[in-house]
């Protein structure tokens, strides 16, 4: 098989142009027998946007080509100082069970997003059958309760979109784009099972796929069937609470079965649960700040974190896509994206992060009292409106405190803050108002698109003003980059602080912590951070399971109902 790299096809792209392209640079008529072009296949392997020299366009491709050996050879013959090369590929595989410790019980999985998911979705491909406590509500449900939030009914503290089915990444935009080394081929196996499991296969090969979070919500359904119809048994709307452990390190995980009528979350009942097992995987999520607390209490190594906070921008995507793509195609292509960073004179970073083409800022919030937003976007990216987190780093000096969880105590000081300012709504307030340390009225030349209730707040109250000045320092550079990004009725939402754990389980080489039996896993436990980076850790605390362990499918194969129990 053969790769070709740095194919350029003009932008708008022709029927055939890539086939065409790749017969000549190959020069297929030459290399074939009596001059006739030989049979070939060929495969994108990535695809990216060129527009660098505006008003010429032009996507970059690079692909794999199948033909025969002896065309093959006469090919690379003459492909010296090309950009043809041999292609030789590995993909990823599920390794086989090499441990010979038993599992007692199942394996328990706390968390059903992208690492919890990943994770007992190798698992039962090796019959390993684990059980997953997920404190939300399965997606459905999720979608209907986060949709009522947003509509102004009360908050569901176990089920938003922090928790439930599917993680956080569930109401984002689903970006797949990650900056792991993977050396592997984990990433291309995640990407490969969304396209099994219903996403377009074009998030293979394209540089900055998303599945939007209509696309995710079907996904996530198709791995559950997956993992329930090889075992796997999912426990919702139950929150784990402790674990037991002895010398020989973990020894059961506790829980409680959380029934909670949507109109009277203050009034729920609680079922304590018990569940035996040697093998506890926390793949929780960077929200679940009773968990780190419980886990800290127990004994369990943790350390802080650096992270980022800010605010959520908006501005009209047009604007974007004409910076990007320039006046002559800025509405002939899909809605741009970017990404923006700057080093400030205090010595802080202040970044663009989770940019959402056509999308929507939405309350993310998951504890009473405080607020948190997000972005997110639908697949088709079609709100007229482009938003990202204008972010700024913080790390001990702005805590004063060598405890784990000192960032997180920063984080939910800056929520209540949030939830104060707005009066229980995101305090939202336009960009020039913000710069210039003033309150005025209602945003005004273009409506943002906001998910929840949102009202004008005086956001230079928020943040620390150290913070705030390497924000109004930064907007100045981006603006010179992208014209118009610092322009007075930019819309402002505060406040983002859920971008990336500020806690990190200690785990060591075989991804083990302090406990035996105990794996830290995906983006909560600091090990990750997006979809993809949390799937691949996921992945990769099941290999190291899959050494330590043996499956239970073949200790229990003839134990007919006792393996297959509802437990």
């Amino acid at each position: 098989m053969l790769r070709i790299d740095k194919i350029k096809i003009p932008v708008p792209e022709e029927e055939g142009a890539l086939s065409t392209a790749i017969e000549r640079i190959l020069q297929l008529n030459k290399a074939g027998r009596e001059n006739k072009t030989p049979a070939y296949k060929f495969r994108i392997l990535r695809r990216s946007l060129d527009a660098r020299k505006k008003p010429e366009l032009f996507y970059v491709y690079s692909v794999a080509v199948e033909t025969d050996s002896v065309t093959e050879d006469r090919i690379l013959k003459h492909a010296r100082g090309t950009s043809v090369t041999k292609y030789d590929t590995k993909p990823y595989t599920i390794p086989e069970p090499s441990g010979d410790i038993l599992v007692k019980g199942r394996p328990v999985i706390v968390g059903a997003g992208p690492a919890g998911l990943f994770c007992a979705y190798v698992l039962c491909t090796k019959g390993y059958a684990p059980l997953i406590l997920e404190r939300g509500e399965p997606v459905d449900l999720r979608t209907d309760t986060v949709r009522r939030f947003w509509n102004g009914e009360a908050l569901n503290p176990d089920s938003n979109v922090q928790f439930g089915e599917g993680g956080a990444g569930t109401f984002s935009d689903g970006k797949l784009n990650t900056g792991v080394n993977d050396k592997n081929g984990r990433n291309r196996f995640v990407l490969e099972t969304f396209v099994a499991m219903g996403a377009d296969e074009e998030i293979t090969y394209i540089n900055k796929p998303h599945l939007g979070t209509d696309v995710l919500l079907k996904i996530v359904k198709e791995m559950r069937n997956y993992i329930t119809e090889h075992g796997g048994i999912f426990k919702f709307n139950t929150r784990m609470t402790g674990f037991e452990s002895d010398e020989s390190g973990i020894t059961a995980v506790t829980a409680e079965r959380i029934e909670s009528s949507y109109y009277s979350i203050n009034n729920n009942t609680s079922e304590q649960l018990r569940f035996e097992t040697n093998c506890l995987i926390l793949a929780i999520g960077h929200s679940a700040r009773d968990t780190f607390r419980m886990l800290q209490s127990m004994g369990v190594n943790m350390t802080q974190k650096n992270f980022a906070v800010g605010f959520r921008i908006q501005h009209p995507q047009d604007m974007i896509d004409k910076c990007q793509y320039g006046e002559e195609h800025f509405n002939k292509l899909p809605p741009a994206d970017y990404k923006l960073s700057h080093h400030t004179n205090n010595g802080r970073d202040v970044y663009s992060f989770c940019m959402c083409p056509g999308g929507y800022v939405v309350n993310a919030s998951s504890e009473q009292g405080r607020i948190a937003v997000n972005g997110m976007s639908y697949s088709k990216r079609d709100s007229g409106i482009a938003n990202s987190a204008i972010i700024v780093s913080v790390d001990r000096r702005d805590f004063d405190s060598d405890d784990a969880l000192a960032g997180m105590e920063f984080q939910e000081k800056l929520e209540e803050y949030a939830y104060a300012l707005g009066r229980g709504r995101i305090p939202v307030e336009e960009y020039g108002d913000f710069k210039n340390n003033r309150l005025s009225g209602e945003p005004g030349h273009f409506v943002p698109r906001i998910k929840g209730a949102y009202t004008i707040a005086d956001l230079r109250k928020l943040l620390p003003e150290e913070l705030n000045e390497a924000i109004i320092e930064s907007m100045d550079k981006f603006g010179y980059t992208i014209e118009g990004f610092d322009r007075d009725d930019a819309v402002l939402a505060g406040i983002e602080s859920r971008t990336s754990s500020p806690v990190r389980i200690l785990r060591n080489e075989d991804l083990l912590s302090n406990i035996i039996g105990l794996y830290p896993c995906g983006e909560g436990a600091g090990y990750a951070g997006g979809i993809t980076s949390a799937a691949m850790d996921g992945i990769k605390v099941a290999e190291k399971v899959m050494a330590r362990y043996t499956p239970i499918r073949s200790f229990h194969m003839n134990m007919g109902p006792i393996f297959n129990q509802n437990i």
